[in-house]
């Protein structure tokens, strides 16, 4: 259950790909105004990682906590369209605030508002993923929200530790930092139990790890909860990515884990990308087939990326997301992947350099029609 193999700042020193989730009740003090100190600490925090050659990503909740009081109120009503009023309002003040501290660290940011149905949608997930990406080629940080203005649910309990937990598994991130008020998981609730003690390290989520959770809370500006956090371990972990619960309410939260601040870890037993390339390789249900010439089938099992110059037919009707098959010119199966370009688009731009691929379509494309990291080789 609770098994040192491994520690937090290990994990965090050989990640490359970092997410860190952002909690209310650290951005927002009661009075409902910005942290903008402890927000400084972060900046300067995250300008350390990045001079580091990692590459982070920010999830942060706050926009309704800041706007709760724009609208005459001190706490959360339970109706959904004060909600979304105070979002509104907080959205706002949430952006700028980020923009003005990260731009003091040279750190440039791009905001992304994002709802989990947004993730559930295969175009809506790959038109984000290749959003993000492009945001951290040009060494850009994307701060995402809940999309919690256009919310047509309940804005549910846990929403952004949740959702912090797919970015980390849409952008193949080696780690998740979900900072909050607590020191991590404890075998009871350590407010009403002094005997209850922090679990450290966890390989597994098994139903006790489940129940030492609890339910939700409702006594801070945020709205989750340790049993929320859980929920997010799992998404995390199943895509490879370890995860962890530390308190991050003094300044400095992540030189505070890289010094072995208690903490909660939970490990997982593969990588992103790894996890990504078994998920591919289990598909089998493709929706097309591309015959390939020897040289794209070479630079393939090189570990190169399928550009459409290789392509000698397409077969098929498929979407853009979708799995097809890769055959070379005798017709054996050695490759399959997610492409990206439905099956019109592709016929277009068959057997043509990537250079002239947009003026075929008329739009600016991907550069390639399977990513590497979409593709696997049977």
């Amino acid at each position: 259950m609770a098994i040192n193999k491994q520690s937090a700042p290990q994990t965090l020193q050989r990640a490359h790909r970092v997410v860190i989730k952002i909690g209310s009740a650290l951005l927002v003090d009661e009075a409902g105004h910005l942290r903008s100190d402890w927000l400084r600490s972060v900046a300067a925090d995250i300008q350390t990682l990045t001079n580091t050659g990692k590459h982070v990503f920010i999830v942060s909740s706050g926009a309704v906590a800041l706007g709760l009081r724009a609208i005459g109120l001190t706490r959360r009503s339970g109706r959904l369209e004060d909600a979304q009023a105070a979002a509104a309002v907080g959205q706002i003040k949430l952006a700028q605030a980020y923009q003005d501290i990260f731009a003091d660290y040279q750190l440039s940011i791009a905001q992304i508002l994002l709802t989990l149905d947004d993730l559930e949608d295969r175009p809506k997930y790959l038109n984000a993923r290749n959003t993000v990406e492009t945001l951290c080629e040009h060494k850009i940080i994307p701060i995402i929200n809940e999309n919690d203005t256009v919310a047509t649910g309940e804005i549910r309990f846990g929403d952004n530790d949740r959702l912090a937990a797919r970015v980390a598994q849409m952008v193949g991130a080696d780690l998740l930092v979900l900072l909050s008020d607590i020191d991590g998981l404890y075998t009871a609730d350590p407010r009403i139990e002094p005997s209850a003690q922090l679990l450290s390290v966890i390989e597994k989520i098994t139903p006790d790890i489940e129940a030492y959770a609890g339910p939700p809370s409702s006594d801070t500006p945020g709205s989750g909860g340790m049993i929320t956090k859980v929920m997010a371990a799992k998404i995390a972990t199943s895509a490879g990515c370890a995860m962890v619960v530390m308190n991050g309410n003094n300044s400095a939260p992540i030189t505070r884990l890289e010094q072995a601040e208690p903490c909660t870890l939970f490990l997982s037993d593969t990588d992103p990308l790894t996890q990504r390339k078994q998920w591919i390789r289990g598909l089998m249900a493709p929706k097309g087939t591309l015959t390939l010439d020897a040289g794209a089938e070479r630079a393939l099992k090189d570990g190169a990326s399928l550009l459409p110059a290789g392509v000698q037919s397409v077969q098929g009707s498929f979407k853009r997301g979708d799995l097809v098959v890769c055959r070379n010119a005798s017709g054996t199966a050695f490759a399959q992947g997610l492409i990206a370009y439905d099956a019109e688009d592709t016929l277009k731009i068959a057997g043509v350099k990537t250079s002239e691929a947009s003026k075929i379509l008329g739009y600016a494309g991907r550069s390639a029609l399977i990513h590497r990291d979409d593709l696997v080789i049977l």
